[in-house]
């Protein structure tokens, strides 16, 4: 089924006139000849009773049996976004964030698009997932310790590291932060981006007015057809934005960073063997990327690699996958049908057809080998 203007317009009337309810368009396409994936909008605002009853139920259950039940993965993004969650005019989903899903997926089924993918907003993201409507979040959600700790979540590893800046038109004649006293600042509600313009704003004494927007698409085209002086968000996402925008080169990202912004998935808390599940199928693709296997030459390196470490991690000795409940060749699936970490990277993020643009070398997403942040623990 294909996305129309008018289907995009009707998710935002139900995401804002249906509080109190679950607001839904199912979409069923299908990805070359594999199984269907389903596509989710929704909104979602629980009471708390139903929310702790539902969880219970969730942890009760154990995530990895219900999902093995259901014979799929339900698996959040957010809003389609550049380089991290798109989704075509077919209604099929790719992006950074969504291998992570299809890692999951292929480690559990072998199969990487036993998957629905659900898009929801920024206020519900994370009711959706405590309330166990979402199996796991892959997303561009901050890790923080509030998330953490109130929230009935577990952040996992970080999938990419970040920080918040902002964009600006170049004949503004801003050409540093501290420049916006006074301005009109265009933000998203609910983020750590609102949060965070709210602590720069007070510590600077700028007395900026934040515009907030539950859509970062009605946010950004706010901010072109004037409303705001400046827009922020993290940086990747503005490069991303600002790719998008009519002339781009009339639009700069200012040099500050605000803030630490380590975006990492999350699961629920309470069931640890589901966490351990989704944290080391994200650290099989780090791992696969650190001993020079990639999707193209797992096949060679599986016949014929005499280096333990890569034969314990295509589950040719060793025992690795009996921690997970998963078979045997659990990464080999991850690392075969959807790449490494780096291959994901210049894919999505870095320097291929249909990246955002930003270059991974001397950033905080390189190998540890390489001064990143980007690290597997011993797969062993």
């Amino acid at each position: 089924m294909r996305i129309t203007h008018d289907s995009t317009d009707f998710l935002h009337w139900t995401q804002n006139k249906l509080p109190l309810s679950l607001a839904m368009v199912n979409l069923s396409t299908k990805r070359d000849n594999k199984m269907k994936i389903k596509t989710l909008f929704t909104s979602v605002i629980v009471a708390t009773t139903m929310t702790m009853g539902v969880v219970g139920a969730a942890s009760a259950g154990a995530t990895l049996d219900i999902v093995k039940k259901r014979g799929h993965l339900r698996c959040q993004v957010g809003l389609p976004t550049p380089g991290f969650y798109n989704m075509s005019s077919k209604g099929d989903w790719s992006g950074f964030d969504v291998q992570t899903c299809r890692a999951v997926a292929a480690a559990i089924f072998g199969d990487a698009d036993k998957l629905e993918i659900q898009s929801i907003g920024s206020n519900a993201r994370f009711t959706a997932l405590a309330n166990g409507e979402s199996d796991m979040l892959s997303r561009t959600a901050t890790w923080t310790m509030s998330r953490d700790t109130q929230l009935g979540l577990d952040f996992l590893p970080p999938n990419f590291y970040d920080g918040q800046g902002f964009t600006v038109r170049k004949d503004s004649g801003i050409t540093s932060a501290l420049q916006l006293k006074g301005a009109k600042v265009c933000v998203t509600t609910g983020t750590t981006s609102e949060l965070n313009l709210a602590d720069f704003n007070r510590t600077h004494n700028l007395k900026i007015s934040a515009v907030t927007f539950e859509d970062w698409n009605v946010r950004d085209d706010t901010f072109l057809k004037g409303g705001c002086d400046a827009v922020t968000v993290d940086k990747s996402s503005l490069a991303g934005n600002m790719a998008a925008f009519p002339v781009p080169g009339d639009y700069t990202i200012l040099a500050e960073t605000l803030s630490k912004e380590p975006l990492a998935p999350a699961v629920r808390h309470g069931d640890n063997q589901w966490a351990d599940l989704v944290r080391w199928s994200f650290y099989a693709m780090v791992n696969a990327e650190e001993l020079g296997i990639t999707s193209a030459n797992v096949d060679d390196m599986r016949a014929n690699s005499k280096d333990p470490k890569i034969r314990r991690l295509l589950g040719l000795e060793g025992n690795i996958h009996e921690g997970l409940s998963l078979k045997k060749d659990w990464a080999y699936n991850i690392i075969k049908q959807v790449g490494n970490y780096g291959e994901n990277y210049e894919t999505f993020i870095g320097g291929g057809k249909n990246a955002i643009g930003i270059p991974r070398e001397g950033s905080l997403n390189a190998l540890w080998t390489n001064g990143g942040l980007i690290y597997s623990p011993p797969m062993r």
